[in-house]
């Protein structure tokens, strides 16, 4: 993903990669960066920085937020933000205590035509918005290594949709139910497939598709249904490869360097990544996979019981009764 955010800014005015902290000398032989360092640490020594784009693993997210808000240096990092909800509390709290600006790299929010829907739906040029559907659906699963250090497909895929939803509808999420499918070979906790029917406060209904093998390559899209309108956005298209995710990711740069300099946050804040891993780790509890020798219900509806199955309402107070997005 470093490598990808490189491609997106190698096209901006605004912004320009100028050090780079990778302990792989491998990977830091591929790229034509001016500094190059092996840490952080080292990197935030000697290095003139005006802020930090963390694309590290997702289980580095935290440490390394709070080694670069301990130098008081703007943040822009990659999604999830963490493992877990209480993670990206943690980082939240770090960041505001070290008075530093923090965002994260939900890029969806910078696709031209998802805006154009954001727009109309809270314009209210569709009505009453009845059903919101997300689909994300990858080419091929990633690499056995990375899979097993990502929280598995809710938390590795399905935190774009979730948050995807909130965003576009300004509505949060008030239960899920969970359908999966194809168990994650070697051993890993995790999935190939998993279809999430969500509630949401407003009165809408959210479903969220996620799968790990689509052989057309990588494609996400979303649909709203409204009593006065439908809408279609194809996010990624697989004959376009990835034009529109480089496009987004510079938008996103250049509006994290506004942000930095004291400007709006225009992204995705803190609170949003600890809404959307909220409902991740609830779609993650819901799957029997992910929990290996140990009974997990195979639906998930927050505070509520499915078919006599005990769940649980996981939702944080704020999160819960919030309103709006």
């Amino acid at each position: 993903m470093g490598r990808t955010h490189m491609r997106a800014l190698a096209g901006s005015d605004r912004v320009k990669v100028t050090a780079i902290a990778e302990m792989s000398a491998a990977a830091r032989q591929a790229v034509d960066v001016p500094e190059q360092y092996d840490s952080v640490a080292e990197m935030l020594d000697r290095a003139a920085l005006d802020g930090v784009l963390i694309a590290a693993p997702t289980d580095q997210h935290g440490a390394i937020i709070g080694e670069v808000a301990a130098r008081g240096l703007p943040i822009l990092c990659e999604k999830p933000c963490g493992l877990t909800a209480a993670a990206a509390r943690a980082s939240a709290h770090a960041t505001a205590a070290a008075g530093v600006p923090l965002q994260v790299a939900y890029w969806r929010r910078f696709v031209p035509g998802l805006r154009q829907l954001h727009d109309r739906i809270a314009a209210g040029e569709l009505g009453v918005i009845h059903l919101i559907t997300c689909y994300q659906w990858d080419e091929r699963p990633p690499s056995p290594a990375f899979r097993a250090h990502s929280g598995g497909i809710a938390i590795d895929m399905g935190v774009h949709e979730f948050d995807q939803l909130r965003w576009l509808t300004g509505q949060d999420i008030a239960g899920l139910a969970v359908v999966s499918s194809g168990a994650a070979p070697d051993g890993i906790a995790d999935v190939d497939g998993a279809q999430v029917v969500l509630t949401l406060s407003g009165g809408a209904t959210g479903f969220v598709s996620l799968g790990r093998y689509f052989r057309l390559g990588d494609a996400v899209w979303a649909e709203a249904f409204g009593t006065e309108g439908h809408e279609r956005c194809d996010v990624i298209d697989p004959a376009e490869g990835e034009v529109a995710q480089l496009a987004a990711l510079r938008a996103q740069a250049e509006s994290f360097a506004s942000f930095a300099a004291g400007g709006p946050c225009e992204g995705a804040t803190a609170d949003d990544a600890v809404a959307a891993l909220t409902a991740a780790e609830q779609v993650t509890a819901a799957i029997p996979a992910a929990h290996p020798g140990q009974h997990v219900a195979g639906q998930h509806v927050a505070g509520q019981h499915v078919a006599g199955q005990h769940v649980s309402d996981g939702l944080a107070p704020s999160y819960r009764h919030r309103p709006g997005g």
